[in-house]
């Protein structure tokens, strides 16, 4: 009777106003344990798009989203995006992308939201406190694999939709969805989807959001850039046969020393990318930048706690939002082949195979990365004198995103942060490539927004991942303010 009574009064605030926060506040509120109990459902499905034995689970889970969306009455559809080769030349069907459309008004701007429901693999015995598929409320956070990448956000939309619905307020905007189950891996398929539906369910889009993406500290944020990344592969073949040291150390070239002295020229102690050409190609750092990391919130001292080392290579927190930011670096991730099971074996591999990547900034571009990398590797690996072969493959070439900071989509979405957080938000970037991002902007020519809800400790990707609680609700709430926001601004034609 309670409840009947609540949103009887906040229908009758609505229906006196066209948009009444206040009330969409109190309806996102009263029903704050529901969408909790939603986000349980939906963590529980194991959508490990990594894993080919759960793609079942993977494609129920898209059925489950596109069926939410459609009890909300949305013009939905599941767009078929082609096939999956696998290692073994088999094929299987890529999960269908889910797309959705609430209002078709012409006199109002359309909004397009982009997330994704896969998730990163998770094991209970890979260290986490909680079983991973199995949503867990412990001090006001939600712990579960996907919580906060990227399922609490994509339903907060959703939600947010739903608000309007039930108090029947009319949405201040068109609003569109496009998620899709393979964005942890590469998001196979979508690219050409997006090419193929541009001139279609694109066509009417003013302005996309994204949501996969988190805060840098407990303050909110807007994100404004993302890095790209060029993923290589170099491989270094000596005799046709691994080989037992005992024998024949000392006869042949081992692969293995070769790879690892090619790869120490890639990067020195100092953090410096030593390959010709790639530190010349990066954006100057302006005087105006510089200021902006100054005035954002992070501590130093406390990250370097979070990530549990003696000491950090800057000492500044500008400098070192920079390099985390807008400066390119050298990972190196793994070397196939080579021994790395317990014990020990005196092996000589005959083949062995570098896996490293290098994160891509303004002004990179990453056809002339993949010349530099290759031109560089192959004459160090010249200099060696071996009779061994080196190949060189870059495999992911993902360009950087950077937005404007004065674009009317930045100053919608500080008004919605000031008016449902209370704060002004620091402007950050993203260390990591979100490579959708580019594609959107290349292919659509729309203007793009990254509204991140995600906390700074949620452990994406990690075990005990987690979305606070109050994140989930205030970000909720967050998007039904950005739609009244979005709604103000005139459409700007790039």
């Amino acid at each position: 009777m309670l409840h009947f009574l609540l949103l009887s009064t906040l229908l009758l605030m609505a229906q006196a106003d066209p948009f009444q926060l206040d009330a969409l506040i109190q309806y996102v509120d009263s029903h704050q344990d529901e969408y909790v109990e939603t986000l349980r459902d939906w963590v529980a499905v194991e959508s490990d798009s990594s894993d080919v034995l759960k793609r079942a689970e993977l494609e129920h889970m898209m059925d489950i989203t596109a069926e939410k969306l459609r009890k909300m009455g949305g013009k939905v559809e599941l767009v078929d995006i082609g096939d999956q080769e696998l290692s073994d030349g088999t094929k299987i069907p890529l999960p269908k992308v889910v797309t959705a459309q609430f209002g078709s008004d012409s006199s109002k701007r359309t909004v397009c939201i982009y997330g994704h429901v896969d998730v990163q693999p998770a094991k209970k015995e890979d260290g986490w406190a909680t079983d991973p598929y199995n949503l867990t409320e412990i001090n006001g956070n939600l712990y579960g694999r996907g919580a906060s990448d990227n399922k609490a956000p994509v339903l907060a939309w959703i939600h947010a939709v739903e608000a309007y619905q039930a108090l029947n307020m009319e949405l201040p905007v068109n609003v569109k969805y496009i998620l899709e189950g393979m964005e942890e891996t590469g998001s196979n398929g979508l690219d050409a989807m997006i090419s193929q539906h541009n001139h279609t369910f694109f066509s009417d889009v003013d302005y996309i959001i994204i949501s996969d993406c988190g805060w840098l500290s407990r303050k909110p944020a807007l994100t404004y850039g993302t890095r790209g990344n060029c993923y290589f592969l170099a491989e270094v073949e000596g005799p046709k046969q691994d080989l037992h040291s005992g024998v024949f150390g000392g006869t042949v070239f081992e692969p293995m020393t070769d790879l690892i002295g090619i790869l120490d020229t890639l990067i020195d102690s100092s953090g410096k990318i030593l390959i010709p050409g790639i530190n010349e190609a990066v954006a100057a750092l302006t005087e105006e930048e510089m200021k902006l990391y100054e005035g954002i919130e992070f501590d130093l001292e406390s990250y370097q706690r979070k990530i549990g080392v003696d000491r950090l290579m800057y000492s500044s927190k500008a400098d070192l939002l920079a390099h985390r930011w807008r400066y390119p670096t050298v990972s190196i991730h793994g070397i196939e082949g080579a021994f790395s099971a317990p014990g020990t074996k005196t092996v000589i591999p005959a083949k062995v195979i570098a896996k490293f990547s290098i994160r891509q900034v303004p002004d990179m571009d990453p056809l002339l990365v993949e010349k530099q990398v290759s031109d560089h590797l192959n004459a160090e690996f010249a200099k060696r004198n071996s009779p061994n072969k080196l190949k060189v493959t870059m495999v992911i070439g993902a360009k950087p995103w950077v937005a404007d900071l004065k674009d009317s989509l930045y100053e919608a979405g500080k008004r919605a942060v000031k008016t449902v957080l209370g704060a002004d938000p620091d402007m950050i970037r993203e260390g990591g490539t979100i490579p959708i991002a580019r594609t959107f902007q290349d292919v659509t020519g729309k203007r793009i927004i990254m509204l991140p809800i995600g906390g700074f400790d949620d452990g994406l990707h990690s075990q005990n991942e987690k979305m606070s609680r109050y994140n989930y609700i205030e970000g909720t709430k967050l998007f039904v303010a950005y739609l009244h926001e979005v709604a103000q601004v005139w459409k700007v034609v790039i």
